[in-house]
């Protein structure tokens, strides 16, 4: 028993080290049929009034919902967008409408893709501090969650 106890945890010390601490611990929030984990930001450069905020969004219902919107004490406005590769140009576009989120399915918003839009911070994104934030969907309940703050330097998978 001693033996299978140590391989046990053997597997998951090497399991955590080898995916990331991150990871493991990610934060998930759940409203109603929604769960929203691992939200997260980039800290931002002194003066920079914009921020970025990503997150993996599951639609747990039978029916697909909308992401429509968000919103923080921390901007004086969240929007939608979406990066996209243009040849060697990477374009970045409002979403108009909202994102649909399909039945079972889960949306990550990352960088490169698709991602809130933090503007007119108050105040620089700073390392290791939280930031409150709504997230709107249509046909479904609001989500209220946190935004972790990463070094502009740290890789998030």
């Amino acid at each position: 028993m001693r033996g299978t106890m140590k391989a046990i945890f053997t597997v998951l010390t090497a399991t955590i080290l080898a995916f990331g601490a991150g990871a493991a611990l990610a934060d998930s929030y759940t409203q109603g049929n929604i769960t929203i984990t691992d939200p997260w930001s980039r800290e931002t450069p002194p003066g920079v009034s914009k921020g970025v905020a990503y997150m993996k969004i599951t639609n747990n219902g039978d029916v697909a919902v909308t992401l429509i919107d968000a919103e923080t004490t921390k901007t004086g406005d969240v929007t939608l967008h979406q990066s996209r590769m243009n040849g060697d140009l990477m374009t970045m576009r409002y979403v108009e409408g909202g994102l649909s989120i399909p039945a079972g399915e889960t949306v990550e918003l990352r960088p490169g893709g698709y991602h809130f839009m933090l503007e007119e911070l108050d105040r620089g994104l700073v390392r290791n501090e939280s930031v409150a934030m709504t997230v709107f969907f249509e046909d479904a309940e609001a989500v209220n969650i946190k935004l972790q703050v990463k070094s502009a330097g740290e890789m998030h998978h």
